[in-house]
């Protein structure tokens, strides 16, 4: 087997991790949900209501409401993922994983919620269809890439960007399909799974999940609080903060609402 070959196999397994993890019970956050009972400190009823309909950018929200309810997000998911319990159980699909640890799939999962709310706080279109569907090429490949920032891949932050400048272009309710999964960014998703894939899929099946990476290590020692989580999920803040996509005059009106006040 080529190196090539190896690290496409190793991105594959990775994926497939991610999918498991994805399908965890409470992994999937519900955009409008999510945006409603995060903004309704700071925001008055038509400002959360278009920035469902639209985003938070359009609806003329400072960045210094969305930082903090960036912060909320990042600082609740921080707590809840130093309660990593082992699940009873997982889905029938998933036996085939039977070698990945609960609670790595369980540390994955709260990974993918915290990309999830600060993708739609920072103005991001909803990443899952319905509840229960199965995950799609594009949010699977979108989901790699978040992972891949939080990680610190730099290629990942590259297509993080181009999907950004999609999104906005087009002002686009949905992320852009065919680029995530046969056009210009598909490439950089299989360089970014892979490299996933060679640091985290490859010592969790090949040496045990003891001598994993570091942030593996840190979840079965239960000291990844501030340690691994929190600086991963401030790196992803970060770079989606600065995104075109987020600028509060994004998408906007000529007349917009801020703050309760009207500005032209």
């Amino acid at each position: 087997m080529t190196e090539t070959q190896e690290v496409d196999n190793l991105g594959s397994n990775f994926t497939q991790i991610l999918d498991a993890a994805a399908k965890l019970p409470g992994v999937r956050i519900n955009r409008a949900t999510y945006l409603r009972t995060a903004l309704k400190r700071h925001c008055t009823q038509e400002q959360i209501e278009r920035a469902i309909a639209q985003s938070p950018a359009a609806a003329g929200i400072s960045l210094k409401i969305i930082t903090e309810v960036a912060n909320s997000s990042i600082k609740y998911e921080t707590s809840k993922v130093t309660g990593l319990s082992a699940l009873s159980g997982i889905p029938g699909g998933l036996l085939m994983l039977g070698t990945v640890p609960a609670d790595i799939l369980q540390y994955l999962g709260h990974m993918l919620r915290i990309s999830q709310k600060l993708a739609y706080i920072y103005s991001w279109p909803d990443l899952f269809a319905e509840e229960g569907d199965e995950i799609d090429e594009a949010t699977e490949s979108m989901l790699v890439l978040f992972v891949g920032v939080m990680f610190g891949v730099q290629i990942a932050q590259s297509g993080v960007s181009k999907v950004a400048a999609m999104v906005a272009a087009n002002v686009a309710k949905k992320l852009p399909q065919k680029a995530l999964t046969q056009g210009v960014i598909y490439p950089i998703v299989k360089k970014v799974a892979g490299y996933l894939g060679v640091s985290m899929t490859k010592k969790l099946f090949a040496t045990g999940v003891a001598k994993a990476i570091p942030v593996v290590g840190a979840v079965l020692s239960g000291g990844l609080t501030l340690s691994t989580f929190l600086p991963m999920s401030k790196r992803l803040q970060k770079h989606l903060a600065s995104l075109e996509l987020t600028k509060p005059d994004h998408r906007a009106n000529e007349t917009d609402v801020i703050n309760g006040e009207v500005v032209r």
